[in-house]
């Protein structure tokens, strides 16, 4: 079994293990290059800045995104490691080494964990013997070899007593091994629903091909509210108005993936045109992998208990 060990700075830490989230972006102030050391489910451990050499907590690896800060913020909010998006915003500049935003909207890396889990002081482990100051960004480990097994079993003694979901997700590698399909279907938190959806259907509206980032939003098919989970299949990206639309019934989407718009539009507003040239289409987006794609008992949850007839 993989794991990673990647260094962050004590104030991101000392601040999320106070809020203990369902779900964390351990961003990077770099807006290039890809995280491919792990895949979905796999173990991702903290370590803190020299010189406090101590692996502190982890999580388990979903998904890298590159993203707007704004888009990372109002995805994850808080779960970014700050109480505001100024002070996010802040911190994203300190590591870039700029005083003033040249791009109001920079790129960076998202590294995207569920289930985090926060060590306490006393329960802090060493670095690894080997472990070179120059590391700066992390370093993948192994059980297969003597160090990283010594390390796993240390990491596994302080979770005995979190909860059950976290030690199913850390007594299994299944979710690594089928991480496509289980992803699908998992029960994730809502920033990285957003994230994902978003993803998956390729930054593209689902209904109009729609391609600019700040006005699409990732709709969930059956509401949260009403059952309804973050997972993939149970999400749409759509352009903001039609989003509103979706949500309120005036439009809907077929098992068949095709679009239906209510004739209470023009009845109620007198308008409607626009939307209306929808009517019958199929979607023009959707995800490249089927195991993706909006489940078909959801639409027809939403044909029949949200759509305005």
């Amino acid at each position: 079994m993989k794991f990673w060990i990647g260094i962050t700075d004590s104030e991101w830490f000392s601040f999320l293990s106070q809020l203990n989230p369902d779900e964390i972006n351990f961003w990077q102030p770099s807006g290039s290059g890809a995280f491919k050391a792990l895949k979905p489910f796999e173990l991702f451990l903290f370590k803190l800045h020299s010189p406090l050499n101590f692996i502190v907590g982890g999580g388990f690896f979903i998904e890298h995104s590159i993203l707007p800060i704004s888009l990372a913020w109002e995805a994850f909010e808080r779960k970014n490691g700050a109480e505001n998006f100024e002070t996010f915003r802040g911190q994203v500049l300190k590591y870039r080494n700029q005083g003033t935003l040249i791009d109001s909207d920079p790129m960076i890396g998202c590294i995207i964990l569920t289930q985090p889990f926060f060590f306490s002081r006393d329960a802090w482990i060493p670095v690894p013997s080997g472990w070179k100051s120059n590391i700066v960004r992390g370093k993948i480990y192994s059980t297969d070899d003597v160090v990283g097994l010594s390390l796993w079993a240390d990491v596994q003694k302080r979770i005995e007593g979190f909860t059950k979901e976290e030690e199913r997700l850390m007594s299994s590698d299944e979710q690594a091994r089928y991480g496509a399909e289980y992803l699908a279907r998992a029960r994730l938190g809502q920033g990285t629903f957003r994230v994902l959806v978003t993803d998956v259907y390729r930054r593209r509206c689902a209904i109009t091909g729609e391609r600019t980032l700040p006005v699409l939003e990732s709709a969930h098919i059956k509401p949260y509210a009403l059952s309804g989970p973050h997972s993939i299949n149970n999400g749409l990206l759509l352009r903001s108005d039609l989003h509103k639309l979706f949500d309120r019934g005036y439009i809907t989407v077929t098992p068949e993936f095709h679009v239906e718009v209510s004739r209470r539009i023009k009845e109620e507003f007198e308008n409607g045109h626009d939307y209306y040239a929808f009517q019958g289409s199929e979607l023009v987006s959707l995800p490249e992998k089927p195991i993706y794609h909006p489940s078909r008992d959801y639409l027809q949850w939403h044909n029949e208990n949200r759509f305005k007839v």
